[in-house]
């Protein structure tokens, strides 16, 4: 059995939730040199102001539950397609007690 993380959850569930909208007539994933992008072609008469905010609808549905933040922002126009550099970001956790007595000390965690 293959685990999955939240963040990958995450982002299966956003591609899912995009693909899905009547919205958008066609999107494209593409990673470059390791950053997501999301390359998105509104259906007629859909503004730049409601694909993101699709954007930001499928995002947070894909997120609820999960300790994840988003990181989205608007790349350029190319041709038909919007592109938007997309990201779920990972709390970070502190890795070691650095002695300043803190509240998330991770000497008060389960490893």
């Amino acid at each position: 059995m293959v685990m999955v993380t939240d963040h990958e959850r995450a982002s299966l569930l956003f591609e899912d939730l995009l693909e899905k909208s009547i919205a958008i007539k066609e999107i494209e994933l593409k990673k470059i040199a390791g950053i997501p992008f999301v390359y998105l072609m509104p259906a007629e008469g859909v503004t730049k102001r409601e694909l993101e905010d699709i954007l930001k609808w499928c995002a947070s549905k894909a997120m609820k539950g999960k300790r994840l933040t988003l990181a989205m922002s608007y790349v350029r126009k190319n041709q038909a397609f919007y592109v938007y550099r997309v990201r779920f970001l990972v709390p970070q956790r502190k890795m070691f007690c650095c002695g300043n007595l803190c509240d998330d000390c991770i000497r008060f965690t389960e490893p």
